[in-house]
């Protein structure tokens, strides 16, 4: 059996819908003639190891590790729409999160600042941060110290637990914290935006044929069109796809080149 997993936004308050939405899209893939469909999503375990399954059909990423880690084992397939603060098209940025209580009202004011990042390898989480991060930078350094959360949802929590002082956070994982889980965000508030950059990609494992590739795609539109999905289209915030290039995606290593340039290769 091929495998599929949408692991970047399953958030557990969204399980459901995320179970819904791939029925929805597994149903699609039928009817563009797709065998050996999953009828479950993937959940096993480290998700670098489903991007990486030779069996892979479906999955989501986060466009910075596709471009460093995964260009072998992954085709992208097409850019979803979200329908979230901080998106535009099929951009979104990264919110600069602190504690409601905090004083700070600009970057400058965290020097010094402890920081929580959900993954050294995450665009919204590291990437887009040390990048706005790089000028104000001194001598390669701005934050005291830098905590590795796991999760956005952890770097949230550090903050209100008074752990970290400052988080980038996922426009679309914010909105959805802030929609279907208002406790999860209470305590914090929202200091700045980072610059934008294309979402998440769907993508497909590297050994799908062309003709799976284009079924494939042809399925995200016709479960964009299935009125009966409109509610959990609505639930994850998912407004449509559009059909980006990698070459779009390499403003995310412009970032990263651009900190580098500026004396700040790694935040700090």
């Amino acid at each position: 059996m091929r495998l599929a997993g949408l692991t970047m936004y399953d958030l557990e308050p969204v399980r459901a819908a995320t179970d819904a939405w791939w029925a929805g899209l597994a149903r699609a893939c039928r009817l563009e003639g797709i065998g050996d469909v999953p009828g479950a999503l993937w959940r096993g375990g480290p998700r670098e190891d489903l991007w990486r399954a030779p069996n892979l059909l479906l999955s989501q990423t986060c466009g910075y590790p596709f471009l460093k880690h995964f260009r072998a084992d992954l085709q992208l397939l097409a850019t979803p729409v979200y329908g979230a603060l901080g998106c535009d098209g099929p951009n979104y940025r990264s919110l600069i999160v602190v504690g409601a209580d905090n004083p700070a009202r600009t970057l400058a004011d965290l020097r010094g600042a402890v920081c929580a990042i959900n993954d050294w390898d995450s665009q919204s989480g590291m990437n887009v941060l040390r990048h706005s991060i790089a000028p104000l930078a001194r001598d390669g350094r701005f934050f005291a110290q830098v905590k590795v959360a796991g999760k956005h949802q952890l770097s949230i929590a550090m903050i209100t637990r008074g752990e970290a002082d400052i988080a980038a956070i996922d426009c679309v994982t914010h909105a959805l914290m802030a929609r279907h889980d208002p406790a999860s965000v209470a305590g914090t508030r929202v200091l700045a935006q980072t610059q934008a950059a294309p979402a998440l990609p769907y993508v497909t494992g590297a050994g799908t044929t062309t003709d799976d590739w284009t079924r494939l795609r042809a399925a995200l539109d016709r479960a964009l069109a299935d009125p009966d999905l409109a509610p959990v289209r609505a639930d994850l915030m998912i407004l449509g796809f559009a059909d980006l290039s990698l070459g779009d995606y390499g403003i995310m290593l412009e970032m990263e080149t651009g900190a580098e340039a500026a004396g700040y290769a790694q935040l700090q």
